[in-house]
């Protein structure tokens, strides 16, 4: 397979989830509400626009060690079957530890091509906003091919210009938000 489609068969098969993402992710979730691991990993995948869906060999023992470390506790009320968890006071704590973690970590983690840009941050009105990272990293590798295949120093130049010329634009738009 060559092309996009051979990057998108890649690149859904590639573990790319950095430490501690995961456990992270429930807890914000266990937060927003009690849930199942069913529904914790539908969850994830909807808010990864289907990018992403942990396993359940990832999920079921990270809420066994969160239910054993005190963190989550067994609804008792749970429908037939179906075990549904919620964040303790101790979890709640734990949650806002790894929050400030997380703060500090910000910007160190690697998030391979699956992760770029859809954190569940995103407003689902900004989702938009996904396909054209998309397209900007399918654009890169195709240069970057072009550039291994025919280089010329003109158009690594203009590329220079223009990459530096976006970079700037997106600061300054970041930056008067902020304002």
């Amino acid at each position: 397979m060559r092309g996009p489609r051979a990057h998108r068969h890649w690149s859904r098969r590639t573990a790319s989830v950095p430490k501690g993402y995961l456990r992270s992710r429930v807890l914000k979730l266990l937060d927003e509400q009690p849930m199942s691991g069913a529904e914790i990993m539908r969850e994830i995948e909807k808010n990864t626009s289907r990018r992403w869906k942990p396993s359940p060999g990832s999920i079921y023992p990270l809420l066994s060690w969160l239910l054993d470390s005190g963190y989550t506790r067994e609804l008792t009320d749970s429908e037939a079957g179906v075990r549904r968890y919620e964040l303790t006071a101790e979890g709640k704590k734990f949650l806002e530890e790894d929050k400030q973690r997380m703060a500090q970590e910000d910007g160190n983690w690697f998030f391979g091509p699956q992760f770029n840009g859809w954190e569940g941050s995103i407003p689902e009105d900004a989702r938009d906003l996904i396909e054209s990272w998309r397209k900007m990293r399918r654009a890169m590798f195709a240069l970057r091919k072009t550039l291994r295949d025919n280089y010329s120093e003109s158009l690594v130049a203009e590329v220079k210009k223009t990459v530096d010329d976006f970079v700037e634009k997106i600061s300054s738009l970041s930056e008067n938000q902020g304002m």
